[in-house]
Formats: C-alpha cells, sequence, structure tokens
C-alpha cells in the first residue's frame, strides 16, 4: 500500500513538472513574467495612488477635491487625446523595423517620435491657456489657476505617454511604468504634505502644481534612462523619418483611443456640470476605489499587445488564437476575485476618505457591471487595433460613447451619480459586445471567456 502510494506520488509529482514546464514554455512566459511585474508595478502605484487621494481628500476637503478631480480629469481626458495616437503605433513600427531590418527608420522614429508628442502636446496647452484667458468671466474662478498649472503639465504629460509606449514596446517594464505611476505620485503627495504641515494653502491649485512639477520632473528622469538603455539596444546611424505613415497609421488609432478616452472620463466630466464639487469628489472616490479592477486589464494588455502583431506578421494563426484566448483568461478570472473583494470592502474602504463619501457606496455595484463586461472579452480593443482593425474599432467606440454622453446628460441632473454610473456601465457593455464580435468575424478569432464549444452549446 506504501509503495502504491509512492508510486502515484511520485506520478502526481512529475505530472505537475510537466504542467509547469508546459506553463513556463515558449511566448507565453514573456507575457507572464511582463505581466507579472506590470501587475507589481500597478498594484503598488494604485495602493499609492489611493492613498494619496485619501490624503488629499481629507487635507483639501470634499470641495477643493472635487475641483481637483475635474482639472486633473481634462488634463488625462487632452493628455491622452493630443499625442494623436502617435504613441500607440510604437507596438506596430518598432516590431515592424527591428524585424524587416530597417534600423535607418527604426533611429527616426524613436526620435522623432518624441518631439511630435511634445510639440503636439505644447500647441494644445498654449491654446488651452489662450481659452482659459479669455473664459476667465465665466469660470468659476477658484478653477483659473488649476486649469493654467494643466497646460503647464500637458507638454510632458504627452511626452511622457510616449516613452511609456517606446519603453514597454522593448519589454522595459520597470522604466515604462516606474516614473509615470510611482515616481509622479509621490511627488504629488510629497509637495501636498509639505504645504499641509507647513500651513500653506491644500487647495486645487496647489495640487494641480504639484501635478506639473511631477509630471516634468519625472519625464525628463524618464527620458534620460530610456536614452541610455537604447545606446545599448539600437546601433547608430542614419535616420529616416516616415512621418506621413506614422500618422496614416495613428489617426484612426486615435480615433479608438480617443472615443475610449472620452468613455472613461465622461462621467466625471458631465457629472461636474450638473452637481456641485463635493457629489463629484465622492463619485470618484467609489469609481477609482472600484477601478483598481482595471490593475489586472492594463497589465495584461500592455505586456500582450504587442505580440499579437508578432504572430500575426509571421503568418502563425494558431498560435494567435492561443494566444489570444490565453489573454482573455489572464484578465478575467482575477479582474472577478478583484471585484468581489472590493465590493465587500466598499464602505470601509469609502470612509478613509471621509464619512460623507460611503454615500456613493451603491455607485460602485453599478460600475462592476460594465468593468466586468470589458473583462470578459480582453485586451480585444489592443489586439484589434495592432492588427489593422482600428476602423470598426473607432465605430465600436463611437457607439458606446454616444451611449455614454447621452445617458449621462440625461441621467447626472435627476439621479446624480448613480446616473452618470448607469450610463458609463451600459455603454462599456455595448464596447465589449461589439469587440467580441468585430473579432469573431474580421478576424476569426474567439475573444471571449466563455470559450467557444459551450457557447455553442448553450445556445443550442
Amino acid at each position: 500500500m506504501a509503495l502504491a502510494d509512492y508510486t502515484e506520488s511520485s506520478k502526481m509529482r512529475e505530472f505537475v513538472r510537466t504542467r509547469v514546464r508546459e506553463w513556463l514554455a515558449g511566448e507565453h512566459l514573456l507575457m507572464r513574467r511582463m505581466a507579472g511585474i506590470a501587475v507589481i508595478i500597478r498594484v503598488s502605484s494604485s495602493a499609492l495612488v489611493f492613498l494619496s487621494q485619501i490624503f488629499l481628500a481629507r487635507w483639501m476637503g470634499s470641495y477643493e477635491f472635487g475641483l481637483f478631480v475635474y482639472v486633473w480629469t481634462w488634463l488625462l481626458l487632452l493628455g491622452d487625446i493630443v499625442p494623436l495616437g502617435v504613441p500607440i503605433t510604437a507596438q506596430r513600427f518598432i516590431p515592424e523595423y527591428t524585424q524587416g531590418g530597417k534600423f535607418d527608420l527604426l533611429r527616426g522614429y524613436l526620435v522623432g517620435s518624441r518631439w511630435i508628442t511634445f510639440a503636439l502636446g505644447t500647441g494644445v496647452a498654449i491654446l488651452g491657456a489662450a481659452v482659459v484667458w479669455l473664459s476667465g468671466a465665466a469660470l468659476d474662478r477658484h478653477l483659473i489657476v488649476p486649469l493654467y498649472f494643466a497646460c503647464i503639465a500637458l507638454p510632458f504629460y504627452a511626452l511622457a505617454f510616449m516613452l511609456d509606449s517606446l519603453a514597454r514596446t522593448y519589454d522595459w517594464v520597470n522604466l515604462a511604468l516606474v516614473p509615470t505611476y510611482l515616481l509622479r505620485p509621490l511627488t504629488l503627495v510629497a509637495v501636498m504634505a509639505f504645504a499641509h504641515f507647513t500651513g500653506l494653502a491644500t487647495d486645487a491649485a496647489t495640487a494641480m502644481g504639484a501635478v506639473a512639477f511631477g509630471t516634468w520632473l519625472n519625464a525628463l528622469i524618464q527620458l534620460v534612462l530610456l536614452d541610455r538603455r537604447l545606446a545599448h539596444k539600437v546601433p547608430p546611424g542614419p535616420k529616416a523619418y516616415d512621418v506621413r505613415l506614422w500618422f496614416v497609421t495613428s489617426l484612426p488609432i486615435v480615433a479608438v483611443w480617443g472615443l475610449y478616452t472620452l468613455l472613461i472620463y465622461t462621467d466625471v466630466l458631465v457629472l461636474k456640470q450638473f452637481r456641485p464639487a463635493d457629489e463629484v469628489a465622492h463619485y470618484y472616490a467609489a469609481s477609482k476605489t472600484l477601478a483598481l479592477v482595471s490593475i489586472v486589464y492594463f497589465s495584461v494588455a500592455m505586456a500582450a499587445a504587442h505580440h499579437f502583431t508578432t504572430y500575426y506578421v509571421s503568418g502563425d494563426r494558431a498560435g494567435l488564437a492561443a494566444f489570444a484566448a490565453s489573454s482573455v483568461r489572464w484578465i478575467f478570472w482575477p479582474s472577478i476575485a478583484v471585484t468581489v473583494l472590493l465590493l465587500a470592502l466598499g464602505k470601509p474602504i469609502l470612509m478613509l476618505f471621509g464619512q460623507n463619501f460611503v454615500a456613493a457606496y451603491p455607485v460602485m455595484f453599478v460600475l462592476a457591471v460594465g468593468l466586468l463586461a470589458r473583462a470578459s472579452v480582453g485586451p480585444a480593443e489592443r489586439m484589434l487595433n495592432m492588427l489593422g482593425q482600428q476602423r470598426l474599432c473607432a465605430l465600436a467606440y463611437a457607439a458606446a460613447f454616444a451611449i455614454n454622453i447621452t445617458g449621462c446628460l440625461l441621467l447626472a441632473a435627476p439621479f446624480g451619480g448613480m446616473g452618470v454610473a448607469s450610463a458609463t456601465a451600459g455603454a462599456f457593455v455595448v464596447e465589449s459586445t461589439l469587440l467580441f464580435l468585430i473579432a469573431r468575424y474580421r478576424l476569426g478569432l474567439h475573444m471571449f471567456i466563455w470559450p467557444r464549444r459551450q457557447l455553442a452549446s448553450a445556445r443550442s
């Protein structure tokens, strides 16, 4: 009996070792490793940002915190759109130029893309400052200085977006994420803590000034470190610039990215037009608490995106399908676990911001529906963009954004945070459904957590 137990145990150990070897084999190892590092950084960042938001809410009060949230959201929105999609093309052109031996174009892209994004950010910042100046009398006086600081931050925010994409494409996850997701929020907390403990003003203007300082500082640090690594990675030589192709590729992408950005920031911007800043602060705290679920999505998606291009360019259809299915599982099941945990601890977490913030707890349940709908199709949007389906993605996001903005405008005034949360969740469900259909009928890929066979059985 003991020998039989030993034999069975040996078989089990051999089975486990085999499964572990399979788990670590091939291209999936790199994705898991990069996703693991990205998750660690994003989790650390989310914890840091979350704590900083708690401190800011307590130091500033809900009204000033609401104003800060509103201006900060405008910076995030413009910062994602003004580079016109150029940063996202890094995951296409760098592998393409590298595998094709087109190092002159590669060097030109690495340099030219930075100047393009910085110039675009500077131009929009000057335009934005002019709009603030011309609209000064019509604006809440408490918003004017924070908006100017947002304009100051914008050029280097756009540059940091580009640097992030360059570093991620080379799988330098630490360099891509640490400056933006760790150093920048640390700078904000440090400046606001100094202001708080020295008796200086802890209002929206001070907070946005800290954001501008942190954005400039950390973008410059990231730029220096990236250049040092690229010097060892890319051989020196002449540069060639195919700017027209970059924009031909990026403009359809920015349509997708811009609509997606509008989709995720519309709720806060519209809510501020109909409700007081205090309620905006409460809604923001609830939505950003639940947004921790998105850590899984973005971590896996950023590690996987350029591998879709690699499989596609090499003609490995089976590998692409398997990789896509694996990426969906890696996003969905951890997202379920994180959602349940956050909903269970929602009230105690919101109380950390202040007693009144608990009023926004029901918002978390509504938003959870939309976030899990997105998780169920994995990184479908990233994959479709990498494989030439940008225009259809843009149409999907246009439909989702239309639902979102219409719902927010109709529901914000009578229902406040619950209204805009319902509109946002509904838009995410529509978005996910359309992305699934595009992947299935245009590429023949099954981007859904429910396997194709089970889906067919359920329908029959």
